[in-house]
Protein backbone atom coordinates (compact mmCIF):
# COMPACT_ATOMS: atom_id res chain seq x y z
CA UNK A 1 0.00 0.00 0.00
CA UNK A 2 1.58 3.31 -1.08
CA UNK A 3 1.71 6.10 2.08
CA UNK A 4 -0.58 9.26 1.25
CA UNK A 5 2.01 11.95 0.22
CA UNK A 6 0.56 15.21 2.25
CA UNK A 7 1.63 18.45 0.79
CA UNK A 8 1.76 21.57 3.13
CA UNK A 9 2.21 25.02 0.62
CA UNK A 10 1.92 28.87 0.33
CA UNK A 11 3.38 29.60 3.77
CA UNK A 12 6.49 30.22 5.33
CA UNK A 13 8.58 26.91 6.67
CA UNK A 14 11.47 27.34 9.06
CA UNK A 15 14.01 25.13 7.49
CA UNK A 16 18.10 24.91 7.55
CA UNK A 17 17.11 23.65 3.70
CA UNK A 18 15.91 26.64 1.81
CA UNK A 19 15.11 29.89 3.93
CA UNK A 20 12.64 30.86 1.42
CA UNK A 21 10.68 27.91 1.36
CA UNK A 22 7.15 28.16 0.82
CA UNK A 23 6.06 24.55 0.98
CA UNK A 24 6.66 20.68 2.68
CA UNK A 25 6.00 17.67 1.08
CA UNK A 26 5.17 14.51 3.92
CA UNK A 27 4.79 10.91 3.47
CA UNK A 28 4.72 8.31 5.70
CA UNK A 29 5.19 10.81 8.66
CA UNK A 30 8.99 12.03 7.50
CA UNK A 31 9.34 14.78 5.38
CA UNK A 32 10.08 14.19 1.91
CA UNK A 33 10.73 17.79 0.79
CA UNK A 34 10.77 21.24 1.48
CA UNK A 35 11.44 24.11 -0.94
CA UNK A 36 8.98 26.77 -3.05
CA UNK A 37 5.78 26.40 -4.05
CA UNK A 38 6.56 26.38 -7.44
CA UNK A 39 8.93 23.50 -7.63
CA UNK A 40 6.46 21.40 -4.95
CA UNK A 41 6.54 17.61 -6.34
CA UNK A 42 2.91 15.90 -6.90
CA UNK A 43 0.59 14.68 -3.71
CA UNK A 44 -2.47 13.35 -2.92
CA UNK A 45 -3.68 15.95 -0.12
CA UNK A 46 -2.65 19.79 -0.37
CA UNK A 47 -3.16 21.94 2.90
CA UNK A 48 -3.34 25.47 1.88
CA UNK A 49 -1.52 27.21 4.96
CA UNK A 50 -2.99 30.66 3.39
CA UNK A 51 0.67 32.80 4.64
CA UNK A 52 0.70 30.63 7.97
CA UNK A 53 4.31 30.28 9.43
CA UNK A 54 5.55 26.26 9.59
CA UNK A 55 7.92 25.50 12.10
CA UNK A 56 9.35 22.48 14.22
CA UNK A 57 6.72 21.45 17.11
CA UNK A 58 8.06 22.60 20.55
CA UNK A 59 9.22 20.37 23.50
CA UNK A 60 8.30 21.23 27.09
CA UNK A 61 12.03 19.72 28.66
CA UNK A 62 9.84 19.99 32.28
CA UNK A 63 6.39 18.89 33.05
CA UNK A 64 4.12 18.03 35.68
CA UNK A 65 0.78 16.78 34.38
CA UNK A 66 -1.54 15.20 36.27
CA UNK A 67 -0.77 18.66 38.40
CA UNK A 68 -1.21 21.08 34.77
CA UNK A 69 -4.39 19.14 34.44
CA UNK A 70 -5.84 19.50 37.73
CA UNK A 71 -4.95 23.12 37.69
CA UNK A 72 -6.36 23.96 34.71
CA UNK A 73 -9.69 21.69 35.36
CA UNK A 74 -10.01 22.44 38.87
CA UNK A 75 -8.96 25.49 41.65
CA UNK A 76 -6.57 27.96 40.14
CA UNK A 77 -5.21 30.03 43.15
CA UNK A 78 -2.72 32.02 40.94
CA UNK A 79 -4.66 35.54 41.01
CA UNK A 80 -5.19 35.27 44.57
CA UNK A 81 -3.52 38.61 46.10
CA UNK A 82 -3.98 37.72 49.82
CA UNK A 83 -4.75 34.67 52.35
CA UNK A 84 -8.57 35.97 52.32
CA UNK A 85 -9.15 35.56 48.80
CA UNK A 86 -7.88 31.88 48.71
CA UNK A 87 -10.30 30.99 51.52
CA UNK A 88 -12.86 32.63 49.57
CA UNK A 89 -12.06 30.62 46.33
CA UNK A 90 -11.65 27.24 48.26
CA UNK A 91 -15.30 27.65 49.93
CA UNK A 92 -16.94 29.12 46.43
CA UNK A 93 -14.68 25.69 44.54
CA UNK A 94 -15.72 23.50 47.60
CA UNK A 95 -19.57 24.30 47.72
CA UNK A 96 -21.77 21.41 45.98
CA UNK A 97 -18.63 18.68 46.20
CA UNK A 98 -19.36 15.68 48.31
CA UNK A 99 -18.63 15.90 51.53
CA UNK A 100 -15.62 12.93 51.45
CA UNK A 101 -13.74 14.92 48.73
CA UNK A 102 -10.84 16.68 48.82
CA UNK A 103 -10.11 19.61 47.41
CA UNK A 104 -6.78 20.46 45.48
CA UNK A 105 -5.65 23.66 44.41
CA UNK A 106 -2.49 25.27 43.23
CA UNK A 107 -0.62 28.45 42.37
CA UNK A 108 -0.79 30.68 45.46
CA UNK A 109 2.28 32.77 45.55
CA UNK A 110 2.22 35.03 48.89
CA UNK A 111 5.30 36.97 47.55
CA UNK A 112 2.26 38.73 45.49
CA UNK A 113 0.47 39.83 48.03
CA UNK A 114 0.36 43.22 49.98
CA UNK A 115 0.06 41.21 53.41
CA UNK A 116 2.25 37.84 53.43
CA UNK A 117 -0.39 36.34 55.94
CA UNK A 118 -1.32 32.84 55.18
CA UNK A 119 -4.35 30.97 55.88
CA UNK A 120 -3.93 28.65 58.63
CA UNK A 121 -4.74 24.89 58.84
CA UNK A 122 -7.84 25.53 60.85
CA UNK A 123 -9.24 28.37 58.70
CA UNK A 124 -8.60 26.44 55.77
CA UNK A 125 -10.76 23.86 57.05
CA UNK A 126 -13.66 26.13 57.38
CA UNK A 127 -13.58 27.31 54.18
CA UNK A 128 -13.79 23.70 52.94
CA UNK A 129 -16.70 22.60 54.19
CA UNK A 130 -14.90 20.31 56.63
CA UNK A 131 -13.40 18.65 53.82
CA UNK A 132 -9.77 17.97 53.52
CA UNK A 133 -7.88 20.13 51.16
CA UNK A 134 -4.14 20.76 49.65
CA UNK A 135 -2.96 23.90 48.08
CA UNK A 136 0.39 23.89 46.58
CA UNK A 137 2.51 27.04 46.53
CA UNK A 138 3.73 27.99 42.93
CA UNK A 139 6.67 26.17 43.39
CA UNK A 140 4.71 22.59 44.18
CA UNK A 141 7.54 22.58 47.08
CA UNK A 142 5.27 23.98 49.63
CA UNK A 143 1.44 23.75 50.42
CA UNK A 144 -1.34 24.75 52.53
CA UNK A 145 -3.65 21.74 54.34
CA UNK A 146 -5.96 20.86 56.54
CA UNK A 147 -5.61 19.34 59.52
CA UNK A 148 -6.38 15.82 58.83
CA UNK A 149 -3.83 15.61 56.18
CA UNK A 150 -1.21 17.72 58.54
CA UNK A 151 -1.39 14.76 60.92
CA UNK A 152 0.07 12.69 58.98
CA UNK A 153 3.26 14.90 58.46
CA UNK A 154 3.96 15.32 62.19
CA UNK A 155 7.72 14.95 63.21
CA UNK A 156 8.94 15.48 59.53
CA UNK A 157 11.31 17.51 58.84
CA UNK A 158 9.48 20.91 56.98
CA UNK A 159 6.35 20.16 59.37
CA UNK A 160 4.62 23.53 61.22
CA UNK A 161 1.54 23.27 62.95
CA UNK A 162 -0.09 26.02 60.74
CA UNK A 163 -0.77 24.21 58.14
CA UNK A 164 2.14 25.19 55.84
CA UNK A 165 4.26 22.26 55.10
CA UNK A 166 7.74 21.94 53.37
CA UNK A 167 10.02 19.55 53.03
CA UNK A 168 9.55 15.73 53.98
CA UNK A 169 6.34 17.02 55.69
CA UNK A 170 5.50 18.42 52.01
CA UNK A 171 5.98 15.26 50.32
CA UNK A 172 3.86 13.40 52.82
CA UNK A 173 0.99 15.59 52.64
CA UNK A 174 1.14 15.42 49.06
CA UNK A 175 1.35 12.34 48.63
CA UNK A 176 -1.48 11.35 50.89
CA UNK A 177 -3.99 14.16 48.71
CA UNK A 178 -2.44 13.45 45.31
CA UNK A 179 -3.39 9.64 46.03
CA UNK A 180 -6.82 10.29 47.26
CA UNK A 181 -7.91 10.78 43.05
CA UNK A 182 -9.57 8.27 41.68
CA UNK A 183 -7.85 6.81 38.69
CA UNK A 184 -10.42 8.18 36.16
CA UNK A 185 -9.81 11.40 37.68
CA UNK A 186 -6.38 11.49 36.75
CA UNK A 187 -6.24 9.79 33.58
CA UNK A 188 -8.89 12.99 32.74
CA UNK A 189 -6.68 15.14 33.85
CA UNK A 190 -3.64 14.15 32.47
CA UNK A 191 -5.57 13.94 28.91
CA UNK A 192 -6.07 17.75 29.73
CA UNK A 193 -2.94 18.86 29.85
CA UNK A 194 -1.75 16.95 27.09
CA UNK A 195 -4.21 18.44 24.96
CA UNK A 196 -3.58 21.48 25.95
CA UNK A 197 -0.21 21.60 24.73
CA UNK A 198 -0.50 20.33 21.44
CA UNK A 199 -3.00 22.83 21.44
CA UNK A 200 0.09 25.22 21.78
CA UNK A 201 2.42 23.82 19.37
CA UNK A 202 3.59 21.04 21.67
CA UNK A 203 4.82 17.66 20.49
CA UNK A 204 6.34 16.49 22.89
CA UNK A 205 7.07 16.74 26.61
CA UNK A 206 9.26 15.43 29.61
CA UNK A 207 7.15 14.15 32.56
CA UNK A 208 9.42 14.57 35.89
CA UNK A 209 7.87 12.21 38.42
CA UNK A 210 9.34 10.17 41.59
CA UNK A 211 8.28 9.95 45.04
CA UNK A 212 7.29 12.69 46.49
CA UNK A 213 6.32 14.16 43.14
CA UNK A 214 4.06 11.42 41.72
CA UNK A 215 3.43 7.81 42.16
CA UNK A 216 4.57 5.15 39.87
CA UNK A 217 0.72 4.41 38.88
CA UNK A 218 0.42 8.29 37.77
CA UNK A 219 3.58 8.26 36.29
CA UNK A 220 3.15 4.60 34.03
CA UNK A 221 -0.56 5.78 33.15
CA UNK A 222 1.47 9.15 31.76
CA UNK A 223 3.38 7.04 30.25
CA UNK A 224 0.48 4.55 28.22
CA UNK A 225 -0.77 7.82 26.56
CA UNK A 226 2.01 9.13 24.73
CA UNK A 227 1.45 9.78 20.97
CA UNK A 228 -2.07 8.46 21.08
CA UNK A 229 -3.28 11.43 19.31
CA UNK A 230 -1.33 12.99 21.73
CA UNK A 231 1.92 15.03 21.95
CA UNK A 232 4.48 12.26 23.09
CA UNK A 233 5.86 11.59 27.13
CA UNK A 234 9.41 10.80 27.49
CA UNK A 235 9.53 10.14 31.43
CA UNK A 236 11.89 10.94 34.01
CA UNK A 237 11.44 9.20 37.64
CA UNK A 238 13.50 11.38 40.54
CA UNK A 239 14.51 8.52 42.78
CA UNK A 240 17.90 8.03 44.11
CA UNK A 241 19.66 4.97 42.76
CA UNK A 242 16.41 4.46 40.96
CA UNK A 243 18.25 3.29 37.77
CA UNK A 244 16.57 -0.21 37.50
CA UNK A 245 13.14 0.82 38.86
CA UNK A 246 13.75 3.77 36.12
CA UNK A 247 13.89 1.57 33.04
CA UNK A 248 11.19 -0.97 34.92
CA UNK A 249 9.09 2.12 35.06
CA UNK A 250 9.79 2.91 31.49
CA UNK A 251 11.80 6.28 32.03
CA UNK A 252 14.29 7.18 29.87
CA UNK A 253 16.01 8.41 32.79
CA UNK A 254 16.62 7.90 36.62
CA UNK A 255 16.52 12.04 37.12
CA UNK A 256 14.32 15.07 36.75
CA UNK A 257 12.53 16.02 40.28
CA UNK A 258 15.39 14.15 41.98
CA UNK A 259 15.73 17.06 44.59
CA UNK A 260 19.10 18.33 45.54
CA UNK A 261 17.60 20.88 47.24
CA UNK A 262 13.71 22.69 46.98
CA UNK A 263 12.72 25.80 45.97
CA UNK A 264 13.27 29.54 46.06
CA UNK A 265 9.73 30.48 46.27
CA UNK A 266 9.71 27.96 49.47
CA UNK A 267 12.86 29.02 50.83
CA UNK A 268 13.96 25.76 50.67
CA UNK A 269 16.50 26.22 47.68
CA UNK A 270 20.06 25.45 49.05
CA UNK A 271 21.93 28.02 48.52
CA UNK A 272 25.91 29.56 49.34
CA UNK A 273 24.64 32.80 51.00
CA UNK A 274 21.58 33.37 53.49
CA UNK A 275 18.11 34.53 52.49
CA UNK A 276 17.06 37.95 53.03
CA UNK A 277 13.71 37.17 54.29
CA UNK A 278 14.15 34.25 56.06
CA UNK A 279 17.41 33.06 58.19
CA UNK A 280 19.65 30.00 56.62
CA UNK A 281 20.47 29.11 53.14
CA UNK A 282 17.80 26.48 52.74
CA UNK A 283 18.31 22.55 52.04
CA UNK A 284 20.71 20.69 50.02
CA UNK A 285 19.36 16.70 49.75
CA UNK A 286 22.05 14.90 48.56
CA UNK A 287 25.45 14.85 49.39
CA UNK A 288 28.03 14.55 46.85
CA UNK A 289 28.90 10.74 47.44
CA UNK A 290 25.00 9.84 46.52
CA UNK A 291 25.27 12.03 43.51
CA UNK A 292 28.43 10.21 42.20
CA UNK A 293 26.59 6.59 43.04
CA UNK A 294 24.14 7.58 41.85
CA UNK A 295 25.52 8.13 38.29
CA UNK A 296 27.53 5.41 38.98
CA UNK A 297 24.21 3.44 39.28
CA UNK A 298 23.17 5.03 35.92
CA UNK A 299 25.95 4.00 34.50
CA UNK A 300 25.50 0.40 35.39
CA UNK A 301 22.09 0.11 33.47
CA UNK A 302 22.57 2.61 30.73
CA UNK A 303 20.05 5.02 31.35
CA UNK A 304 20.53 8.90 31.67
CA UNK A 305 20.61 10.66 35.21
CA UNK A 306 20.46 14.03 36.50
CA UNK A 307 18.65 15.96 39.57
CA UNK A 308 16.44 18.75 40.67
CA UNK A 309 18.92 21.55 41.44
CA UNK A 310 17.80 25.56 41.83
CA UNK A 311 20.27 27.05 44.44
CA UNK A 312 24.52 27.29 44.20
CA UNK A 313 25.41 25.16 47.36
CA UNK A 314 22.98 22.77 45.37
CA UNK A 315 24.18 22.67 42.48
CA UNK A 316 27.87 22.41 43.76
CA UNK A 317 27.00 19.39 45.57
CA UNK A 318 25.90 18.04 42.24
CA UNK A 319 29.54 18.83 40.45
CA UNK A 320 31.38 17.47 43.68
CA UNK A 321 29.22 14.36 42.64
CA UNK A 322 29.92 14.07 39.01
CA UNK A 323 33.76 15.05 39.85
CA UNK A 324 34.10 11.66 42.27
CA UNK A 325 32.02 9.84 39.35
CA UNK A 326 34.43 10.96 36.50
CA UNK A 327 37.12 9.81 38.77
CA UNK A 328 35.69 6.29 38.38
CA UNK A 329 33.78 6.44 34.45
CA UNK A 330 36.54 9.30 32.78
CA UNK A 331 34.47 12.29 31.88
CA UNK A 332 34.35 11.10 28.55
CA UNK A 333 31.21 8.66 29.38
CA UNK A 334 29.63 11.34 31.62
CA UNK A 335 29.55 13.50 28.66
CA UNK A 336 27.83 11.09 26.31
CA UNK A 337 25.32 10.27 29.07
CA UNK A 338 23.94 13.28 28.92
CA UNK A 339 23.18 13.78 32.00
CA UNK A 340 20.79 16.53 33.16
CA UNK A 341 19.74 19.72 36.31
CA UNK A 342 16.65 20.96 36.49
CA UNK A 343 16.44 24.24 36.96
CA UNK A 344 20.06 25.93 37.91
CA UNK A 345 18.93 29.04 38.36
CA UNK A 346 21.66 30.07 40.95
CA UNK A 347 24.68 30.14 39.14
CA UNK A 348 28.20 31.43 38.79
CA UNK A 349 30.43 31.05 36.23
CA UNK A 350 32.59 28.46 38.17
CA UNK A 351 29.35 26.04 38.19
CA UNK A 352 28.79 26.79 34.49
CA UNK A 353 32.05 25.81 33.68
CA UNK A 354 31.49 22.29 35.52
CA UNK A 355 28.10 21.94 32.88
CA UNK A 356 30.50 22.41 30.37
CA UNK A 357 33.24 20.22 31.32
CA UNK A 358 30.48 17.50 31.83
CA UNK A 359 28.14 17.98 29.28
CA UNK A 360 25.48 18.27 31.42
CA UNK A 361 22.18 19.33 29.95
CA UNK A 362 20.77 22.65 31.77
CA UNK A 363 16.73 21.70 31.52
CA UNK A 364 15.63 25.36 32.14
CA UNK A 365 12.53 27.69 32.47
CA UNK A 366 12.69 30.93 30.85
CA UNK A 367 9.42 31.85 32.62
CA UNK A 368 11.07 31.60 36.09
CA UNK A 369 12.59 35.05 34.95
CA UNK A 370 9.54 37.06 33.84
CA UNK A 371 7.65 36.17 36.74
CA UNK A 372 10.17 36.08 39.57
CA UNK A 373 13.12 38.41 38.54
CA UNK A 374 14.12 41.81 37.99
CA UNK A 375 14.47 43.95 41.05
CA UNK A 376 10.72 44.13 42.53
CA UNK A 377 9.42 40.22 42.28
CA UNK A 378 9.80 37.41 44.38
CA UNK A 379 14.14 36.65 43.66
CA UNK A 380 14.26 40.07 44.96
CA UNK A 381 12.58 39.78 48.00
CA UNK A 382 13.93 35.89 48.57
CA UNK A 383 17.83 37.35 47.30
CA UNK A 384 18.28 40.71 46.94
CA UNK A 385 18.72 42.54 43.41
CA UNK A 386 22.01 41.71 42.87
CA UNK A 387 21.22 38.08 43.00
CA UNK A 388 17.88 38.23 41.15
CA UNK A 389 19.63 40.08 38.41
CA UNK A 390 21.71 37.04 38.45
CA UNK A 391 20.09 34.23 38.50
CA UNK A 392 18.46 32.40 35.40
CA UNK A 393 21.49 33.02 33.66
CA UNK A 394 20.82 31.35 30.05
CA UNK A 395 22.27 34.11 27.89
CA UNK A 396 26.12 32.93 29.46
CA UNK A 397 25.35 29.15 29.46
CA UNK A 398 24.52 29.11 26.00
CA UNK A 399 27.16 31.63 25.33
CA UNK A 400 29.62 28.85 26.57
CA UNK A 401 28.12 25.62 24.83
CA UNK A 402 25.90 24.46 27.61
CA UNK A 403 23.10 22.66 25.91
CA UNK A 404 19.49 24.20 26.72
CA UNK A 405 16.61 22.41 27.18
CA UNK A 406 13.35 24.75 27.83
CA UNK A 407 10.60 23.90 29.78
CA UNK A 408 7.82 24.88 31.34
CA UNK A 409 7.49 22.97 34.88
CA UNK A 410 3.74 22.96 34.37
CA UNK A 411 2.12 24.21 36.43
CA UNK A 412 4.51 25.41 38.29
CA UNK A 413 4.60 28.56 35.14
CA UNK A 414 1.96 27.70 32.51
CA UNK A 415 2.39 25.81 29.12
CA UNK A 416 3.35 28.93 26.87
CA UNK A 417 6.32 27.77 24.54
CA UNK A 418 6.39 31.13 22.38
CA UNK A 419 5.92 32.93 25.76
CA UNK A 420 9.21 31.26 27.01
CA UNK A 421 10.77 32.38 23.81
CA UNK A 422 10.30 35.91 24.32
CA UNK A 423 11.10 35.40 28.15
CA UNK A 424 14.51 34.39 27.29
CA UNK A 425 14.81 36.92 24.74
CA UNK A 426 13.41 39.92 26.99
CA UNK A 427 15.40 38.67 30.11
CA UNK A 428 15.24 41.10 33.03
CA UNK A 429 19.74 41.36 32.50
CA UNK A 430 20.19 42.44 29.00
CA UNK A 431 23.34 40.39 29.83
CA UNK A 432 21.36 36.84 29.77
CA UNK A 433 19.24 37.74 26.59
CA UNK A 434 19.18 35.44 23.90
CA UNK A 435 18.64 36.04 20.59
CA UNK A 436 15.35 34.30 19.29
CA UNK A 437 16.77 32.08 17.40
CA UNK A 438 19.03 30.61 20.23
CA UNK A 439 15.67 30.60 22.56
CA UNK A 440 13.80 28.77 19.98
CA UNK A 441 16.16 25.88 19.31
CA UNK A 442 16.74 25.68 22.84
CA UNK A 443 12.81 24.75 22.73
CA UNK A 444 12.30 22.75 20.06
CA UNK A 445 16.13 21.23 18.97
CA UNK A 446 16.78 21.41 22.80
CA UNK A 447 14.29 19.23 23.75
CA UNK A 448 15.10 16.31 21.16
CA UNK A 449 18.61 16.18 22.32
CA UNK A 450 18.08 16.02 25.96
CA UNK A 451 16.03 12.74 25.10
CA UNK A 452 18.90 11.45 22.53
CA UNK A 453 16.81 12.28 19.90
CA UNK A 454 19.67 14.40 17.81
CA UNK A 455 17.49 14.14 14.42
CA UNK A 456 15.05 15.39 15.54
CA UNK A 457 13.35 19.32 15.68
CA UNK A 458 14.16 20.75 12.20
CA UNK A 459 12.53 20.55 9.16
CA UNK A 460 14.50 19.36 6.53
CA UNK A 461 14.43 15.66 3.96
CA UNK A 462 14.26 13.11 5.91
CA UNK A 463 13.50 14.32 9.20
CA UNK A 464 9.99 13.07 11.12
CA UNK A 465 7.08 15.34 10.49
CA UNK A 466 6.75 16.64 13.38
CA UNK A 467 5.54 20.28 13.43
CA UNK A 468 3.23 23.59 14.36
CA UNK A 469 1.23 25.50 11.90
CA UNK A 470 1.08 29.27 13.54
CA UNK A 471 -0.97 32.52 12.69
CA UNK A 472 1.01 35.63 13.02
CA UNK A 473 0.86 39.12 13.31
CA UNK A 474 3.85 41.54 12.42
CA UNK A 475 7.17 40.56 10.45
CA UNK A 476 9.48 37.55 10.53
CA UNK A 477 13.09 38.19 11.16
CA UNK A 478 15.82 35.38 9.92
CA UNK A 479 12.09 32.58 9.38
CA UNK A 480 10.87 33.17 13.12
CA UNK A 481 8.51 35.85 14.73
CA UNK A 482 9.19 39.07 16.22
CA UNK A 483 7.38 38.36 19.00
CA UNK A 484 5.48 41.56 19.65
CA UNK A 485 2.61 39.41 19.71
CA UNK A 486 2.56 35.67 20.11
CA UNK A 487 1.82 33.47 17.42
CA UNK A 488 -1.23 31.41 17.80
CA UNK A 489 -1.30 27.84 16.85
CA UNK A 490 -3.65 26.34 13.59
CA UNK A 491 -2.10 22.64 13.54
CA UNK A 492 -0.03 20.25 15.85
CA UNK A 493 1.37 17.65 13.81
CA UNK A 494 3.62 14.65 15.72
CA UNK A 495 5.56 12.37 13.17
CA UNK A 496 2.83 13.08 9.95
CA UNK A 497 -0.82 12.66 12.29
CA UNK A 498 -2.56 15.66 13.22
CA UNK A 499 -2.79 15.89 16.98
CA UNK A 500 -4.51 19.68 16.86
CA UNK A 501 -6.49 21.19 14.69
CA UNK A 502 -7.65 24.69 15.81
Amino acid sequence: MTATATLYRDGSVYSPVDPTATALLVRDGVIVWVGPDADAPPADVTVDLDGALVTPAFVDAHVHATDTGLALSGLDLSGARSGAEVLAAVAGFAEGLPGDAVVLGHGWDETTWDEQVKPDAAALERAAGGRRAYLSQASIHSALCTPSLLVAARGAAGFDESGWVRREAHHVVRELALGSIPAVQRTRAQRVALERAAALGVAAVHECGGPGTSSEADFTGLLALSGQGLPEVYGYWGELLGAAKAKELGAVGAGGDLYADGALGSQTAHLSESYLDTEGCGHGYVSAEQVRDHLLDCAAHGIQGGFHAIGDAAIGTVLAGFREAAGKLGVERLRDARHRVEHAEIMSKRLIAGFVEYGIVASVQPAFDRLWGGESQMYAQRLGVRRSLDSNPMGAMHGVGVALAFGSDSPVTPLDPWGSVRAAVRHFNPVQRMSVRAAFAAHTRGGWRAVHRDGEGVLSPGAPATFAVWSFSGGLSKGLPELEELPVCRRTVLRGDVIFEG
